[in-house]
C-alpha cells in the first residue's frame, strides 16, 4: 500500500582503479531522497560527491641490523632507571605535594605515584619520619599519598616507619589493615622488619591482619634463610605465639576461644619458625576435652611445619 512506502532512501555507488594490487583510485556517489508527502510528489534529494586518490608511494624502509646492538633480552618485570643523584627528602616533599594537585585519575598521577614510591625506597628512616612530620596532610578529596605509597616501599625503614604509625595510632583503621596485608608481599624481607613488628602482637588491640601478616612476614623470611629458627627476631615471634596457648590451649569462654584459633591459625601461618612449638601444639590436639574447633586448628597448624619434627611421634592419633 502506498503508506508503507518509504519516507527515506539511499543509494551508495563507487567506482575503483586498482594498478598492480594498489588502490589508485576511488570515486564515489551517495544519493539521499525524502519524500514527505507521497501524493503530491514532494520531498528533497541531496547527492555527495567524494573522491579518494593515491598521491604517491613511500618505499619501505629497510631494518638495519646494526641497531640490535642496542637490544638485549630481559624479562617482562617493570624497570625504573635509578639516578645516582642523592634524593632530599624536600625533593619527595614537594612530590606528595604535585600528587595532590594533579587529577586522581590521570596518566601524571600514576607517573608521579610510582616515582614517589622509588623514592621512598631511597631514604633512610630518619628521612622518612622527616618526611612523615612534613608530609602527613590530606589532599583535598581526602587522600593520603604518602599513607598510601609506604606499602609499597617494601624496605626496612619503611616498614619500622608503618609500624610506629601503627602503634602511635597515627593513621586510620582501614589504613593499619592495609599497612598489615602489605606485608605478606614483600619479597625480601630482614630480621629488621620482623623485629619492629613483634612487640605489635602483644597488643590486646592487635587484630587479625596483624598476627596473620606478621607470620606471613616471618614464613617468607625463613624460606629465604636457612636456620631462621636461631634470628632473635624470628624466637621473639614465636615465644610470643606460645604463651598465647599457654602450654596446652585452655580456654574458659568463646572470645577466649576465638582468639586461640587466631594463633594456632597464625603458627600454621608462620611455618618452619613453629618447629619449636610442635610439642605445645601436640599438648593443644591430644586432649578429647578440648573443644573440637580447637583440637581440629592446633592440627591444621602442622601444615608447614617440616617433616624432620616427626610430627607422627609428636601428634598421636587424635579421634
Amino acid at each position: 500500500s502506498q503508506s508503507e512506502q518509504q519516507i527515506l532512501s539511499s543509494q551508495l555507488e563507487c567506482v575503483q582503479s586498482i594498478k598492480d594490487g594498489v588502490l589508485e583510485e576511488a570515486r564515489c556517489t551517495e544519493s539521499d531522497r525524502v519524500t514527505l508527502f507521497p501524493h503530491q510528489g514532494s520531498g528533497a534529494e541531496t547527492q555527495t560527491l567524494s573522491s579518494l586518490k593515491l598521491l604517491q608511494v613511500q618505499t619501505e624502509t629497510l631494518y638495519n641490523k646494526g641497531d640490535s646492538e642496542d637490544l638485549y633480552v630481559t624479562n617482562i618485570l617493570y624497570e625504573r632507571e635509578v639516578t645516582e643523584r642523592e634524593i632530599t627528602g624536600g625533593e619527595v616533599t614537594e612530590l606528595v605535594w604535585k600528587l595532590c594537585l594533579a587529577h586522581s585519575a590521570s596518566y601524571e598521577t600514576a607517573d608521579l605515584f610510582m616515582t614517589l614510591v622509588f623514592e621512598l625506597r631511597r631514604l633512610s628512616l630518619e628521612a622518612l619520619r622527616a618526611l612523615w612530620q612534613r608530609s602527613s596532610f590530606k589532599c583535598r578529596d581526602n587522600w593520603q599519598p604518602l599513607i598510601d605509597a609506604l606499602p609499597s616501599c617494601a624496605t626496612e625503614a619503611c616498614v619500622v616507619l608503618m609500624k610506629d604509625l601503627i602503634a602511635s595510632g597515627e593513621v586510620e583503621e582501614d589504613k593499619v589493615e592495609y599497612f598489615f596485608w602489605s606485608f605478606a608481599f614483600i619479597s625480601n624481607p630482614t630480621s629488621g622488619m620482623i623485629e619492629s613488628l613483634a612487640p605489635l602482637l602483644k597488643s590486646p588491640r592487635a587484630s587479625q591482619s596483624c598476627f596473620l601478616g606478621v607470620t606471613a612476614l616471618v614464613h617468607r623470611f625463613c624460606s629465604a634463610h636457612s636456620s631462621c629458627d636461631r634470628v632473635p627476631a624470628v624466637q621473639s615471634v614465636m615465644r610470643t605465639l606460645g604463651n598465647f596457648l599457654g602450654g596446652n590451649c585452655r580456654v574458659q569462654d568463646s572470645k577466649r576461644l576465638s582468639k586461640m584459633q587466631l594463633v594456632l591459625k597464625a603458627i600454621g601461618n608462620a611455618g618452619l619458625a613453629a618447629a619449636s612449638l610442635a610439642p605445645a601444639l601436640s599438648s593443644c590436639a591430644s586432649p578429647k576435652s578440648h573443644p573440637v574447633e580447637i583440637r581440629l586448628a592446633a592440627v591444621q597448624a602442622f601444615r608447614r611445619i617440616p617433616c624432620s619434627v616427626r610430627v607422627r611421634d609428636l601428634l598421636p592419633e587424635v579421634t
